[in-house]
């Protein structure tokens, strides 16, 4: 999958927030990639209930990655700002969309999104993430929270399908996006300025 990454010419330093913005949106057309793709795998996602259930965790991994991808370069308060930012932007859209569909209440929805996400940082907080292999845990927890919404005849197979396809495949594509976003954003921290590209 192919995800634009540039900003417009500025030498202004975006702030975490501006930031954010820019990533939550390359991070919900990765999440809505990997379910058309696991939908196209013959694995049944139906509209409704168990459509948004599936996003919303593949959105929540997203998130956690993220963070991850932060903390090596930037100290906790940026972070805190950028995933926060992050969160509400997600939480904004996934709610907007399931109440489009299923006229379901905005502040509920968006409040349960939310409280997925705390649930799940959890989890995730017990897996190490890196670029290879150290990944393992993590992708595996993501089956597990997917798998709990698959119907019975899916559930033996979604594991493999988010640990070997969907899941590394995400990742790869939100590693080379985001890299390029924070690389030519130059956000400002005060303990660690990264200074804008010549």
């Amino acid at each position: 999958m192919r995800v634009k990454s540039q900003w417009f010419k500025s030498d202004r330093p975006k702030t975490p927030e501006e930031v954010a913005s820019a990533a939550a949106f390359i991070t919900w057309r990765i999440a809505h990639n990997a379910l058309k793709e696991t939908r196209k795998a013959s694995f049944e996602v139906e509209i409704g209930d168990q459509y948004f259930d599936f996003l919303s965790e593949f959105l929540i991994f997203l998130i956690q990655a993220n963070d991850r991808i932060l903390h090596r370069q930037f100290h906790w308060d940026i972070r805190v700002r950028f995933i926060t930012a992050m969160a509400n932007h997600l939480a904004t859209t996934f709610a907007e969309n399931k109440v489009e569909l299923m006229q379901n209440h905005f502040a509920d929805t968006k409040d349960g999104f939310i409280q997925r996400l705390n649930q799940r940082a959890e989890g995730y907080a017990e897996h190490d993430y890196g670029q290879d292999q150290s990944n393992f845990g993590f992708l595996r927890y993501l089956g597990y929270c997917i798998g709990s919404h698959m119907n019975s005849h899916d559930q033996p197979w979604i594991l493999d399908q988010i640990m070997s396809v969907e899941a590394p495949e995400a990742l790869a594509t939100l590693e080379r996006a985001v890299k390029n976003l924070l690389d030519k954003a130059c956000m400002e921290d005060n303990d660690s300025p990264t200074p804008c590209p010549e």
